[in-house]
């Protein structure tokens, strides 16, 4: 029988022997001074990164770093031994799959996700901090029969666990046919238990991104991945002894493993769990580390989770497309008086969607009425927008777009579970009654299929869009008595505070000025606080001192000033999630702005990913500055510095995505037309050189503007 601590010291040395044999070989194929690097990161190989604050470019740097890891292997029956073994051997893993991306940035072609970007650790920093993302499995296979692995995972998905797959689990989920892939929360890393070093990667780049946790700081890493990343593990019998050496990073980290292998396994409270019966690993995972699910009981024949809202239902899975491009599809919610309500009414108006062929389009309108006392007509636009989120949780079912323009997918296998119009009404009384239970006392739910009713209804719902319309626009930052702070992020980022106002909105893009008054009226002592500004001290750049007393509180210190107009004194700090980073290009007296989505080079000669390593976790990083989308045509963007006038460069998809919009803004500002068409992208030019050219070509104003620098 082997002693634990030997088990793990056996996998690291296994680990590190492979990770020898294979650099070697590597080494003698390319070269030392061959490039090593992950795609789309800006944190090299994030675990050495991590660990050894070692940035690796080559293989030679892999080469250089094997003795320090091989130092971390000490055969010590201690703990703290074992834990350092356990690190040592996400390295070793982690130089294994680098000499595989050294040959090529695809080495798993598809079959297997491999390394997670940047922009995905940042796309989830979001429902992580809502709660829409729980925690994190890592399931190492194969489970006992392919039923019980579609089990597992399914099991997994309806709580919004997301799941990162190894080994032969992947195998077994193929063959039950489930649906795999990042938008769907279900991620095959890779055939081999060396490809733990991904997730790994993905957990201490988050503490970088969203922590601001700095490379080598292992006391930091530790404290953030054990109190911040809320994960743990699944391993089925037969558990080998280079998986029980990683299970002795992962406890380290604060991620208990929960197996049903006892051959030579002792059960360490919260760490180390036995489960003979793996039909309870869920249950027993989920207590371990402490996660609680909320549970919301809809009427549905198929799951409901968050797990499903990167679901894509394609043309040819299609049962009915309720495409609002080319028939009536809206979606309203509108006040009444509560004797007008009848609580949990379900109507449908017309006829359901089995009236149209396979793969045929139907017209629909969802209209939400709500009584409640506390009620406002300024939340309606509020749950509207929520409508996308609740309806994307449902299996089977895509949404896109709001209020007036909406398309709705329903696949052939919901179809055939049953799932049928009125279901959608259940979903939205559910959530809406759930969600804003503090101000929703009762909610009906009409649907209309009927064409001529969806007409009529159709003109009367417009005239409420516009009144609301005709209501934002005249919410600006100096109309309004209050802003709001949201401190949502700081789960993940402690020291970030954002600051909304009617003009800037929360730099994730998620949460507008009414969206945090909505938050702060059904939750008093919630996230989003009001924020008084009564002392005004510089209106232009946007200087408050009760904005920044309240900014000083809620970051417990960390930030003593804030200004919300300016990018280059005291910019608003970042947490890591934000849609978009801005950074000024000196040559063309500019600023670039890049969005998470864009993976290519930008005129300063960095990617997304790397704009953003400058900034993030709370930190204010004069000169650049995360900011949301629609922020980007705000009269408030930069103002201090110029305004929109500033922006020289972005990707083509988001110019077009802001084009309306901040082509009005640039025309009142300035009174240029079609600003849009003089900011070059990437089509245009990735090299500061052209992109001078081209501006002085199409006289961009920021060639008349006073100097940034």
């Amino acid at each position: 029988m082997k002693l634990l601590f030997n088990r793990v010291f056996d996998g690291a040395d296994e680990m590190y022997a492979l990770a020898e044999k294979t650099l070697t070989e590597t080494i003698a194929e390319l070269g030392e001074s061959a490039p090593v690097n992950m795609p789309n990161t800006a944190y090299f190989l994030a675990n050495h990164y991590a660990y050894l604050a070692k940035r690796i470019t080559s293989l030679g740097d892999l080469k250089a770093c094997l003795p320090e890891i091989k130092s971390w292997m000490r055969h010590e029956p201690r703990l703290g031994d074992a834990f350092k073994s356990g690190f040592g051997t996400f390295m070793a893993a982690e130089t294994i799959e680098a000499c595989k991306y050294a040959r090529g940035p695809e080495p798993y072609g598809g079959e297997y996700h491999g390394h997670l970007s940047d922009a995905e650790v940042r796309e989830l920093g979001v429902p992580l901090v809502t709660g829409d993302i729980p925690g994190f499995v890592v399931i190492i296979g194969p489970a006992p029969s392919d039923e019980e692995a579609a089990e597992l995972i399914k099991g997994y998905q309806s709580r919004a666990v997301f799941v990162f797959l190894i080994g032969g689990i992947i195998d077994q989920a193929k063959r039950m046919n489930l649906g795999m892939g990042f938008p769907v929360r279900v991620v095959p890393v890779g055939p081999d238990i060396w490809a733990v070093a991904h997730i790994i990667s993905f957990v201490n780049r988050a503490a970088m991104i969203f922590g601001a946790v700095q490379p080598g700081d292992h006391e930091a890493f530790d404290h953030y991945t054990f109190h911040r990343i809320r994960a743990f593990v699944n391993a089925f019998d037969p558990v080998s002894d280079i998986v029980v050496g990683c299970g002795g990073g992962a406890v380290a980290m604060g991620f208990p493993v929960i197996t049903d292998d006892e051959k030579d396994m002792w059960p360490v409270p919260k760490s180390l769990i036995i489960q003979r019966d793996t039909k309870q690993f869920i249950e027993t995972s989920l207590e371990a580390r402490d996660i609680k699910i909320k549970v919301t009981n809809i009427d549905i024949p198929v799951a409901f989770s968050a797990a499903f809202e990167g679901e894509i239902v394609r043309k040819n899975d299609t049962r009915v497309d309720f495409d609002g491009s080319r028939v009536d599809c809206f979606e309203w919610v509108r006040t009444l008086e509560a004797h007008e309500i009848e609580d949990h009414s379900i109507e449908l108006i017309g006829d359901d969607m089995d009236s149209v062929e396979v793969g045929g389009k139907m017209g629909m309108a969802i209209v939400a009425e709500i009584a409640g006392k506390n009620m406002q007509s300024d939340f309606e636009p509020v749950f509207e927008r929520q409508f996308h989120n609740f309806l994307n949780c449902v299996e089977g079912v895509m949404h896109t777009g709001q209020r007036d323009v909406v398309r709705l997918r329903v696949s052939k296998a919901a179809y055939d579970a049953g799932f049928r119009i009125r279901h959608f009404g259940e979903v939205l009384y559910a959530k809406i009654k759930s969600e804003y239970e503090s101000v929703v006392d009762k909610c009906q739910i009409k649907i209309y299929t009927v064409p001529d009713k969806l007409k009529t209804l159709r003109a009367e719902a417009t005239k409420a869009y516009d009144a609301r319309d005709a209501r934002l626009l005249s919410l600006t930052d100096e109309s309004v008595e209050v802003f709001y702070n949201c401190i949502l992020c700081q789960s993940f980022s402690p020291a970030h505070v954002c600051i909304v106002t009617p003009e800037r909105l929360g730099l994730c893009g998620a949460v507008s000025w009414l969206d945090a008054k909505a938050t702060n009226e059904l939750d008093p002592n919630g996230p989003c606080q009001v924020v008084t500004k009564l002392r005004t001290v510089d209106e232009n750049i946007g200087i408050w001192e009760d904005v920044n007393e309240s900014v000083n509180r809620a970051s417990h210190g960390a930030l003593e000033q804030v200004t919300l107009y300016s990018i280059m004194v005291d910019p608003m700090t970042s947490c890591g999630c934000f849609e978009c980073i801005c950074g000024i290009e000196p040559m063309s007296n500019g600023v670039v702005i890049v969005n998470r989505e864009h993976t290519g080079m930008t005129p300063l000669g960095m990617t997304f990913s790397e704009m953003a390593s400058m900034t993030g976790g709370g930190v204010q990083t004069p000169g650049f500055m995360g900011h949301g989308k629609q922020f980007i045509s705000s009269r408030k963007f930069m103002k201090a510095e110029g305004g929109p006038a500033r922006i020289v460069w972005m990707p083509k998809v988001l110019k077009e995505l802001v084009a309306s919009k901040l082509n009005k803004t640039a025309n009142e500002l300035y009174g240029v037309e079609d600003f849009v068409s003089m900011i070059a992208d990437e089509t245009i030019t990735e090299d500061v050189e052209s992109l001078v050219e081209f501006l002085s070509e199409r006289e961009h104003p920021v060639l008349s503007m006073e100097p940034l620098m």
